[in-house]
């Protein structure tokens, strides 16, 4: 059974139809929509700050989403794909957006709708994310438009989600 705890009174929410796996860690000040999916090992730790996700969002394994003490609550929109590994913390991620394996998105940085960061990119502090582009590297720099077929992906990603977690079923 997934770990789901109260930290200072405050008890994670989650939605209708949201898969979490039996391994995954949610405590504290977290709320997740419907249809969303919290992968194995993933830790979504709203103790210092709250972590608000929408509808349609998954969690891949080995994700770590947290925020900054007194500081940067951390804000993920919906139909997002936060990919295997990676490291969200005290930002914003907008509607349709993608966050690649092993990326990094730092304090206060926003990531628009549309928007893809690529496997392994480090996103800096402050920094806002272009709606419509690609962002790779270390700093992430914004490489070039989306495609139509990128852009296709990640409407459809989100729902493939919801299929892969309707195979585990929901609690």
């Amino acid at each position: 059974m997934a770990l789901i705890k109260a930290v200072l009174n405050k008890k994670p929410f989650i939605g209708e139809e949201t898969f979490i796996a039996e391994n995954a860690t949610i405590v504290g000040d977290v709320s997740i929509g419907r249809y969303c999916s919290v992968w194995f090992n993933a830790v979504v730790r709203g103790d210092v700050n709250y972590i608000k996700i929408g509808d349609y969002t998954n969690i891949q394994d080995g994700v770590v989403i947290h925020g900054t003490y007194l500081k940067n609550g951390t804000d993920i929109g919906n139909f997002v794909n936060i990919g295997h590994n990676a490291l969200v913390h005290g930002c914003t991620l907008k509607d349709h957006s993608l966050v690649g394996m092993g990326a990094i998105v730092m304090d206060r940085a926003v990531v628009e709708e549309y928007v893809i960061i690529a496997a392994g990119a480090v996103v800096l502090e402050n920094t806002v994310c272009e709606s419509g582009f690609l962002y790779a590297g270390v700093p992430a720099k914004k490489i070039k438009p989306l495609t139509t077929e990128q852009r296709s992906l990640l409407d459809k990603l989100p729902h493939n989600y919801v299929l892969y977690a309707s195979w585990f079923g929901v609690d």
